[in-house]
């Protein structure tokens, strides 16, 4: 759950005893013995307190580390537990950016684009990278249908024509969706519900999707993450 490089972030924090036992137990990928995790522990600059009982700590932890016969390990709800507390692989920097995406969501005026959108920042804070790309993608072009339906139909409708003569003009929101959703983006360009500049950072964020919605090899981290999130929340979600 946590790597070597993040205890030194984590455990220099006001944490209770047992906490700080499961953070430094979630950086193993294997049971350990009390003797490693106090060495792990002493390697990111805390020493564990003579006065403390890490091997009764765990035991009174009500389920969150068990021994086995291998030794110490953290268990899922021990995972959720530091969860719960803003303890992740994202680093304290990633967990800022959370944070502010988090009160950005009050801008939103819809309740159910909020809630859509509350829950992909959910999926950003679990670590499930992919899934908080495809959802905040799947709210932003929701939010950007209505808009367009709302809003500017005829305009639209002319505009596809133009490009496309055998373009059969859209009346629902569902009919805009047989558009390809790049073309979408360039014709609300073309008729200035969207700049030039947030097209391109609209269609960067598109094809990030495309390739989060498809078993591949892309890896991702929580940064890439959080700048996806941040230019729908500030171009979308909060805009429209």
């Amino acid at each position: 759950m946590l790597d070597c490089a993040d205890l030194k972030t984590w455990l220099h924090r006001d944490f209770a005893q047992r906490d700080i036992l499961l953070i430094v137990l979630a950086s193993f990928n294997a049971p350990c013995q009390i003797k490693d995790l106090a060495a792990r522990a002493k390697l990111a600059g805390f020493r564990i307190p003579k006065t403390w009982n890490p091997s009764n700590s765990l035991r009174r932890s009500k389920g969150m580390a068990i021994r086995t016969p291998e030794g110490w390990e953290i268990t899922e709800t021990g995972k959720q537990r530091l969860r719960n507390l803003g303890i992740s692989k994202i680093s304290a920097a990633a967990v800022q950016t959370a944070i502010d995406l988090r009160q950005e969501l009050s801008k939103i005026r819809n309740v159910d684009t909020r809630s859509f959108v509350e829950e992909a920042i959910k999926c950003y804070e679990l670590e499930l990278y992919r899934s908080a790309i495809v959802m905040s993608w799947m709210g932003a072009i929701s939010v950007l249908y209505s808009h367009v339906h709302a809003n500017h139909l005829a305009r639209f409708n002319a505009e596809a024509k133009r490009v496309d003569p055998k373009w059969k003009d859209a009346i629902t929101t569902d009919d805009l969706t047989r558009m390809r959703e790049a073309e979408f983006l360039d014709r609300i360009a073309a008729i200035s519900i969207i700049g030039k500049d947030v097209k391109r950072a609209l269609r960067d964020c598109l094809a990030r999707r495309n390739s989060c919605g498809h078993p591949n090899s892309l890896k991702i981290r929580s940064n890439t993450v959080a700048h996806h999130v941040e230019i729908l929340l500030l171009n979308v979600f909060t805009k429209f």
